[in-house]
């Protein structure tokens, strides 16, 4: 008798594990997505450029550092990915600085400095109140820049407004796509509440587009990045950096490529 009800409560107990493993991915899924957001609106210092407040349609500030170029030159505006710092990019923005091109770098909704909390719908909006606030002191082209998580903020803002180009870094098919990857057992279709549908929107990208990849990345892996790719249509190219992965392509390198492709819009 005691095996027999062994044999009838095992099922039920994995049934029960299972179920309560997938509540709590789905609960926690935005503190996993975002983990670079926090319950400070303390702002950090500015590193580089100045330091601004940018006011979203549904009532939101975002914090952002900010550094002119040149009137004759593009500007470029950055979406970083999901645990980064806009005061990490003083090298980036002294670079295009001695070369005249602008950086505009936002902390997303809930990211430091910036009130309210991150989901897939006030990123996209974060993403065109941005570009629209860097119009109006740009006396130049705008050049979207999306890495990893901001990838997809970059195409999304890029089929919206009228960006001079696009460059994407370790960019993805889909986060629904990452998440079905990574979390295989689990009905991640029916969970995922931000699902970053790049490859639906990418179509309507026609601006010129740079690709950025490390051939070694396992959190995006190139794969993803390079079906994006396909389906994006011309102009577009894609530099792989061998021997590199997700989070240590920022050197020499990917700053002259990114430059080389920037001054050659004009």
């Amino acid at each position: 008798m005691g095996a027999t009800k062994l044999l009838v409560m095992l099922p039920l107990v994995a049934t029960f594990a299972y179920a309560s493993l997938v509540g709590l991915t789905y609960v926690s899924q935005r503190a996993l997505l975002y983990p670079g957001a926090t319950l400070t609106l303390a702002p950090e210092s500015a590193s580089w450029g100045e330091s601004v407040k940018i006011r979203t349609p549904d009532g939101e500030t975002l914090h952002g550092l900010y550094s002119q170029g040149k009137p004759d030159m593009p500007s470029v505006l950055f979406f970083l990915g999901n645990a980064d710092r806009v005061s990490n990019y003083g090298f980036f923005a002294r670079a295009l600085a001695s070369r005249g091109v602008g950086l505009l770098a936002i902390s997303y909704r809930g990211y430091p400095g910036s009130t309210g909390t991150p989901s897939e719908a006030g990123l996209l909006t974060d993403g065109i109140a941005a570009f629209d606030w860097l119009s109006v002191r740009s006396e130049n082209e705008i050049v979207v820049l999306g890495q990893s998580l901001g990838s997809g903020v970059a195409v999304n803002t890029a089929r919206q407004r009228p960006a001079a180009a696009v460059i994407l870094v370790s960019a993805y098919l889909s986060v629904l796509s990452l998440a079905q990857m990574h979390y295989p057992f689990f009905p991640v279709g029916l969970l995922i509440k931000d699902p970053f549908r790049s490859d639906l929107r990418i179509a309507q990208v026609k601006q010129p587009k740079l690709f950025i990849h490390g051939r070694r990345d396992t959190i995006i892996p190139l794969s993803s990045g390079e079906a994006l790719y396909d389906i994006a249509s011309e102009p577009k190219q894609m530099l792989i950096y061998d021997g590199f992965g997700h989070n240590d392509l920022w050197d020499a390198r990917m700053v002259h490529d990114i430059l080389r492709f920037v001054e050659a819009l004009k």
